[in-house]
């Protein structure tokens, strides 16, 4: 017996050591955690750089607006042999006669007028660039509550530990006491091996239980960027503030929601298509402009000049008018008219799924509420009743069975408890997405 008891206080002894690697460490509060993902977190890393690409996108550069200037030289050589008959009927011959010929020029294209497509394209840009905000806000949200669901996953199983780990430390105390009662004759050898047998249950679920919070602190440590190692802690102090009025919330959710954002910024570009689609049925005016400069050097005898040189500015005005285009544009229009029509349709669609998410987050946020309330009241019974049992079972009272169910009631409770109190701050969480606030309100 003693042998088996040294193996059992070596696995308590490991438990502890175990234990005591995730305790004395650096606390990581929500706000600390939403600042380090924030900066972090690879995904919206990436989110931001789709907003400085539509950002570049909108840019005055990429309107359309200004001109565009090139600039062509050349230089060309000709080596002819020449014979020619002047009019005088003298001939003459000129052999490996060179020509070479110089030139430069700089060339300046604008358009005056393109119907106005140029226009609305430009604010199409800009209103892609604000649908890329609230697309990288959405993201944001999105790893937002997956950081919160893992934060308060690993707060869940901190405590959960702490359950089991005081459920183990009873445990072994219970054993002590049956080795001592067995040995003056007070209890069989039954109770020995049933405190043992507990102490061993105990222990495996510890050790799972320190497996998964590691596992679980090293995706929080992903979400937030890698920046963090895994030897830390989290805040188990949660809080339900009594600010939150439905009527509120659901005014909020009108303004804020990004969904219902980024169906009327798809609105807003599908109009602005049509616009500049329309632009095909007038007229274009443009204007160009160079200066350009040549210079010819020619040494056949045959050669009336023999150096030429020219230099100036020239212009032009132009207009073109495609007065039938095979009913390309008018075809543009009508599917442009079409998808405004789509995104108007699945406005109301997207209205009423936001509605509907909103009652039954709300209507869940509640029920956890009051589950969590009755979970507290509930642990306050478990404790209760152990801590009767646990005297009775000191003055042999009640059996070791009567007392390891007692035990077991309140860790159950405990485990309970800290379920229902993790899942109704989700459940808040839940409602502060739907309505656009997660980003605006401490947690």
């Amino acid at each position: 017996m003693k042998k088996q008891n040294i193996k059992l206080y070596s696995l308590f002894a490991w438990c502890v050591a175990t234990f005591q690697l995730v305790v004395a460490q650096e606390l990581i509060t929500t706000d600390e955690a939403v600042e380090l993902a924030l900066e972090h977190n690879y995904g919206i890393k990436i989110a931001n750089n789709a907003v400085k690409v539509a950002e570049n996108n909108s840019n005055v550069l990429n309107s359309g607006y200004l001109p565009t200037v090139t600039g062509n030289a050349g230089a060309s050589l000709d080596v002819q042999n020449t014979e020619g008959q002047l009019a005088n009927g003298e001939t003459r011959v000129a052999e490996g006669a060179e020509t070479r010929r110089y030139n430069a020029s700089v060339n300046l294209n604008y358009t005056l007028f393109d119907g106005l497509g140029r226009y609305y394209n430009y604010k199409q840009l800009k209103e892609e660039y604000q649908l890329s905000q609230l697309e990288a806000r959405l993201t944001i949200e999105t790893i937002m509550v997956e950081l919160f669901t893992i934060y308060y996953n690993v707060a869940q199983l901190s405590e959960n530990t702490e359950a089991l780990e005081k459920t183990l430390a009873i445990s072994k105390d219970r054993l002590t006491r049956s080795e001592y009662a067995f040995e003056y004759g007070q209890n069989t050898k039954l109770d020995v091996l049933n405190a043992e047998v507990d102490i061993n249950n105990d222990s495996i679920n510890l050790i799972n239980a320190y497996q998964q919070l590691k596992n679980t602190k090293r995706d929080l440590s992903v979400v937030m960027g890698n920046k963090i190692e895994t030897t830390y802690e989290v805040d188990t102090i949660v809080t339900f503030p009594n600010l939150y009025l439905k009527e509120a919330l659901y005014k909020k959710l009108l303004q804020n929601n990004v969904r219902l954002q980024q169906i009327e910024q798809n609105i807003k570009i599908s109009d602005f298509t049509i616009k500049s689609s329309k632009s095909g049925y007038l007229p274009t005016i443009g204007l160009q402009g160079s200066y350009g400069w040549s210079e010819a050097n020619n040494n056949s005898p045959l050669a009336f000049v023999l150096q030429n040189t020219n230099s100036g500015f020239s212009g032009a005005l132009n207009l073109t008018w495609n007065l039938f285009d095979g009913g390309t544009t008018i075809t543009r229009v009508k599917n442009a008219q079409i998808d405004l029509e789509n995104q108007q349709l699945q406005k109301a669609q997207i209205l009423a799924e936001v509605q509907r998410d909103f009652n039954n987050a709300w209507d869940d946020y509640q029920n956890k509420l009051r589950i969590y309330q009755v979970q507290q009241d509930n642990i306050k019974t478990a404790k209760n009743n152990f801590e009767r049992t646990q005297e009775k079972f000191k003055l042999g009272q009640v059996t070791s069975i009567e007392f390891r169910q007692a035990q077991l009631n309140l860790l159950t409770s405990e485990l309970n408890r800290n379920q229902a109190k993790y899942d109704a701050k989700l459940a808040e969480i839940n409602v502060l997405q739907i309505c656009g606030e997660l980003l605006n309100n401490p947690l």
